[in-house]
This record gives C-alpha cells, sequence and structure tokens, in this order.
C-alpha cells in the first residue's frame, strides 16, 4: 500500500500531474472517474494566494468527488510560502505540494518553479519552513535539475526527505529541455535504490500508452507515475492503463460516443465552474485532443473554437457523434 502521510493510494497509484489551465475540476472530474487515484490542482501563486486574488483563491475550490486531492503552490518567498500553506490548509486538501518543476520563462524568472533548483540550499530550506508551518503532509514536484550539468536529483531527494517531504514527483526531464527530447527515468530509478530513500517516489514523463507504463513500472521499480499531457482531452489514458496492469489487454479506445459526452460534460462543468464566457474560451484548448484522428474534423473544429454560443456548441457536438459514430466504427 501506497501512502503519503496517512492518506492510502492504493498499491500503484496513477497520479493526475498539476497542469496550469488544464487539471482544474471540470476536467479532474473526468479523471477521477476514469480512475485516476490522487489529482492535484492547477498551482496555485502564494503571492496570489496571499494577496486574495481572485484567480488564485478559486482555484482551492475542491469538491467532495475528488479526493485524495493535492494543493500545489508556487513562490520563492520563504514567509509568502509559509502563509499561503496556512491559507492551503484551511480549504482542507489532503495533501500540500510544492512546486519546483515548472519550466516556463515567466516562472523561473522569480527563481520559482525549476528556477530554485539553481540554489538547493534556498530550495531545502523553503520546504523545511513550509513543513513546519503545515499539519497536511507536504510533497513535492521536480526536475532532475536546472541543466545536463546540475542534475543533483540524488541529492536533492536525500535532503528533501530529511526535511519532512511526504512524496517526491519527478518529471525526468531538466529545466532546460522543458518538454523536448526523452525522459530519463534512470535517474528516477537511481533513487528508488537508494536505500536511505524511504518515502514514495513518483515518476512522470512520457507515459502515454499502457504499455510503456507496465515497462517503466517494473524496471525503474517507482511507487507510482504521474501523468500529465497524455491525458489532456483523454482522459481514458487511466483506465486503460490500470486494465492492462490487470489483465495484459489493450482496451478498444472510447467511442465516438463517448468522447462526445466526456466533451459535453467538460463544457457544460467548465461554464458552471468559470462562467459562460471565461468557460467557453478556456474549453478551446481541448476540442483537438477530444477529437483527435478524426478525418476532416476541421470545420467542426473552426466552429467549436469560433462560437460564444453554448447552444451552438452542443449543436456541433450533436453533429460530430452523429457523423463520425459510423465512420470511426467501420
Amino acid at each position: 500500500m501506497v501512502k503519503i502521510g496517512d492518506v492510502e493510494l492504493g498499491e500503484f497509484p496513477l497520479l493526475l500531474a498539476p497542469m496550469e489551465d488544464v487539471s482544474d475540476p471540470p476536467f479532474r472530474a473526468l479523471c477521477k472517474a476514469q480512475g485516476c487515484d490522487m489529482m492535484y490542482t492547477e498551482f496555485i501563486s502564494v503571492e496570489g494566494l496571499i494577496r486574495d486574488a481572485t484567480k488564485s483563491v478559486q482555484k482551492l475550490d475542491i469538491y467532495p468527488e475528488e479526493r485524495p486531492i493535492g494543493i500545489q503552490i508556487f513562490g520563492a518567498e520563504i514567509d509568502s510560502m509559509m502563509r499561503a500553506a496556512e491559507i492551503v490548509e484551511e480549504a482542507k486538501p489532503e495533501v500540500l505540494d510544492i512546486n519546483f518543476g515548472c519550466p516556463v520563462k515567466k516562472v523561473v524568472s522569480k527563481m520559482c518553479g525549476a528556477g530554485i533548483l539553481q540554489d538547493i540550499p534556498r530550495m531545502v530550506k523553503l520546504t523545511e519552513q513550509v513543513v513546519k508551518s503545515t499539519n497536511l503532509p507536504v510533497t513535492v514536484k521536480t526536475r532532475l535539475g536546472w541543466d545536463e550539468k546540475t542534475q543533483f536529483i540524488e541529492e536533492v531527494a536525500e535532503r528533501l526527505q530529511d526535511v519532512g517531504i511526504k512524496a517526491l514527483s519527478i518529471h525526468g526531464r531538466t529545466r532546460k529541455q522543458m518538454y523536448k527530447g526523452e525522459a530519463d527515468w534512470t535517474r528516477i530509478g537511481k533513487i528508488k535504490e537508494n536505500p536511505r530513500i524511504k518515502i514514495p517516489i513518483f515518476g512522470n514523463g512520457d507515459i502515454k500508452t499502457p504499455q510503456k507504463a507496465k515497462e517503466y513500472r517494473e524496471r525503474y521499480n517507482v511507487d507510482g507515475i504521474m501523468i500529465g499531457r497524455a491525458s489532456i482531452g483523454y482522459p481514458w489514458i487511466f483506465r486503460e492503463i490500470k486494465h492492462y496492469f490487470k489483465t495484459g489487454e489493450i482496451l478498444p479506445p472510447p467511442t465516438v460516443a463517448e468522447r462526445v459526452a466526456a466533451a459535453k460534460q467538460h463544457f457544460a462543468h467548465s461554464i458552471e465552474w468559470k462562467g459562460q464566457t471565461l468557460g467557453i474560451l478556456e474549453m478551446r484548448r481541448h476540442y483537438t485532443n477530444y477529437f483527435r484522428g478524426f478525418p476532416h474534423i476541421k470545420p467542426y473544429r473552426t466552429k467549436l473554437v469560433t462560437s460564444h454560443n453554448p447552444e451552438e456548441i452542443l449543436d456541433v457536438f450533436n453533429q460530430i457523434e452523429e457523423r463520425y459514430s459510423e465512420v470511426m466504427s467501420s
């Protein structure tokens, strides 16, 4: 049984990676329904939280069916991180996660996210103070290092464990790589081989198929797998991996009806949570993924990303289902 503090996650949990503008409550609901064991919110700016910024505070929203869930924060100042940890605790998640992995320039330029990989002592000190300031189990998500010359992840894992984190998720790339090249899981595997490491280690990066999930589970002996980009517009990845682990069989892909139903649910919840204008705008990034591989889908997708009318969008969903149900099954 894999546990984060007292939070039980099963024998080999599948985790939804925190993704900005993606892993919000409407999307998380779909992933949970497909078997995701542990989810994280979008990352939240601690400066936004302590200033009561509407967008940051809204990201604290948690619904009962989502649990267990972790709220992820990012920041560079110890005082701000500690104050934000107190705010997060009031939202009552199961876990507080610190983002030390985001590679985006506007984040790292402030020594937040992966930026702090340039100053490991500060990273450790900041983590230690957050651990001390909350009763929640604290976890960390990070990368192998800042660049190929500064991959100190084995040392970082030990030091973060020593100051009290309860689990570590590692993306198998450096900040310099961004999302390019192949994720290097060998470094993640070495951490699992370290007899000093007692906390769960979750691997992240390039898991796109059930076969690869099983291969990496067995090869690198991780305690669980965190899935990010492969789940966007395809929450079924979680059920497919679990089924393959259990039976060795590849599930057939979701039907057109399942894809349309998921898109409709996502759309409806997005409007409900964000309001009509923002809900419609922020759904547009998902349509390509829901209907990826559909032949001649462009005219329908164009309508989806240009319409501001919910009824028109729902009508396009119905047209897609009507046209492609027979085409995609033949």
